[in-house]
């Protein structure tokens, strides 16, 4: 016969991996997270967002930096990008920043797989969480 000490063990610990397996596949605030994409030609440079504990953002462009938020309800997410730095970029690499924070801007929903992030939308666009 089981005691009931085991049971409520077994209940509790069961509770605890289905909360860090939700807590894994949440939004990932506090996370830096580099884009699933190939460096421009002539860099090395890959996007990456920085996304605060509030949804705040800080971008690294593939030329371009700046800032933005997350809003995030469910599944549901809204990018508001804030100013952007020109910095000076050649045309092409200016257009593919450019390009970048109109996909972010028309993204709307969201799914997370472990250390990937998916925002959803027209253009899907994926990113990893970068590693140290």
């Amino acid at each position: 016969m089981v005691s009931l000490k085991r049971l409520v063990c077994a209940a509790v610990a069961m509770l605890a991996m289905s909360i860090g397996a939700r807590a894994e596949d949440g939004f990932p605030f506090g996370t830096e997270m580099t884009l699933e994409a190939l460096p421009q030609a002539g860099s090395k440079r890959i996007p990456n967002i920085e996304i605060g504990d509030h949804g705040e953002v800080l971008l690294e462009l593939w030329c371009k930096g700046g800032k933005g938020q997350f809003s995030v309800a469910g599944n549901t997410v809204i990018f508001v990008p804030g100013q952007i730095q020109d910095r000076n970029c050649p045309p092409g690499r200016a257009q593919a920043d450019d390009d970048l924070v109109a996909a972010l801007s028309s993204v709307e929903t969201w799914k997370r797989q472990g250390d990937v992030l998916t925002l959803i939308g027209p253009k899907p666009l994926r990113f990893r969480t970068t590693g140290n």
